[in-house]
């Protein structure tokens, strides 16, 4: 495929079909279900491997390497089968099964007929146009499913299969490329993201004087502490306080004031718990001693806990250095986690005179706002080469440009 050209096929005729638009005019026009047949057979085997929806990798098709959380028999699928999630069909979650296994919740197995590569039947499936419109069709608002009956009388059009096994190796290395790309800047912004935190970690306690006389702390997860830091308990620098009730029907997607729950923001309400500046601590689920920060007018939820500052305390540092604290690990274990708050006001951290934590959160601002624009310019970067993967597959898979070299075209 080294001679692979982008260009046009010589021909085009109209499809008739609105997200097909013009296909080459030698492609064939049917129906999903005359590609596939749909898999329905009960596995009772439990020596095979489960395969639920968390173990499919959204638009790309990648496996996930975890343990299935779904009881009880799936279906049982073959090694070349197209795993499709019917749940939630925007997230794209396709797999070509590399090994017979047993497909459970809210998966369709298609098993491709001679007619049509399970390489390219996947490629498809996993493209934008294909996506859109099995999405477009789903019934549920806050559980969209898509109906196999829809899927299966949906108009596709497909190539001869040398053409379609041609096309599945140029998308197979391109891809494989952009991915590439991809995981490395993912490392990369992973490692910024490390840095950044480690810088955090390191100032918030011990401070920027690097000559200053170091003390034993007696606290375990701080060690040595600048000797002329105290140590004090949380409830000695601030009082903590749940927010309000509120139920969501009465959070609006757009209105007056935010409002803030455990994970940040969840949307707006026509009134306000809190006017200033506030450390937001998450009180409950499995993210639950999260930090956040709130500004200005906005409903604090019951989800959250408001720390209520002295005003001896920087609020930059005082956050950054509860963060460093993992308040999660102070969790109580239960079916729906949530913060011991009687327990972490106790807990102890080591602490500057007010001006130094504001020289401290000086810094830290001026240094993480650096690490971040690195790492939002990386962001961009994954961002581009997803949409240029995006944007390569749609347009193979559905005949707008031809990569193939001549002789190929020929076959």
């Amino acid at each position: 495929m080294n001679n692979a050209m982008f260009e046009s096929y010589d021909a085009y005729k109209d499809s008739g079909v609105e997200w097909l638009g013009d296909v080459p005019e030698h492609w064939i026009l049917n129906r999903h279900k005359d590609n596939f047949g749909f898999v329905t057979d009960r596995c009772t085997n439990s020596s095979l491997a489960k395969i639920g929806l968390e173990n499919i990798e959204g638009k790309t098709g990648r496996f996930i390497s975890t343990d299935s959380e779904f009881d009880g028999d799936g279906v049982k699928f073959e090694k070349n089968d197209i795993l499709f999630g019917k749940l939630r069909p925007y997230l794209a979650k396709v797999y070509l099964a590399e090994f017979n296994g047993n497909a459970v919740g809210d998966i369709f197995v298609y098993r491709p007929k001679k007619s049509i590569s399970s390489n390219f039947a996947q490629y498809l499936m996993l493209s934008d146009r294909y996506i859109d419109v099995i999405n477009s069709s789903t019934a549920g608002a806050k559980m969209p499913r898509v109906s196999s009956n829809f899927i299966a009388n949906l108009p596709i059009s497909t190539p001869p299969i040398k053409e379609q096994i041609a096309i599945s190796a140029y998308l197979d290395t391109k891809t494989a490329q952009i991915d590439c790309k991809i995981d490395l800047l993912n490392q990369k912004a992973a490692q910024y993201g490390k840095l950044k935190q480690s810088l955090i970690n390191e100032i918030v306690t011990r401070g920027l004087d690097k000559t200053v006389a170091m003390k034993d702390s007696g606290v375990e997860w701080i060690g040595e502490m600048p000797t002329h830091w105290n140590l004090q308990r949380i409830k000695d620098l601030s009082t903590l306080q749940s927010g309000n009730s509120i139920v969501s029907e009465q959070i609006e997607e757009t209105g007056l004031y935010p409002v803030y729950g455990g994970n940040g923001l969840r949307g707006y309400f026509s009134e306000y718990t809190n006017d200033g500046d506030y450390i937001l601590i998450g009180r409950q689920g499995a993210l639950c001693g999260n930090i956040n920060y709130a500004s200005g007018k906005f409903w604090a939820s019951e989800h959250a806990v408001v720390a209520y500052l002295n005003r001896s305390i920087n609020i930059k540092w005082y956050g950054e250095i509860l963060r460093v604290m993992n308040l999660n690990q102070y969790s109580v274990s239960a079916a729906q986690p949530g913060l011991a708050v009687d327990r972490i006001k106790r807990l102890l951290l080591p602490v500057p005179p007010f001006s130094e934590q504001t020289a401290i959160a000086k810094y830290l601002d001026e240094k993480t706002v650096k690490i971040n624009q690195i790492i939002t310019t990386i962001n961009t970067q994954i961002d581009k080469l997803k949409e240029l993967r995006k944007t390569l597959i749609n347009e193979v898979v559905t005949g707008k440009i031809c990569v193939l070299s001549e002789s190929v075209q020929d076959v």
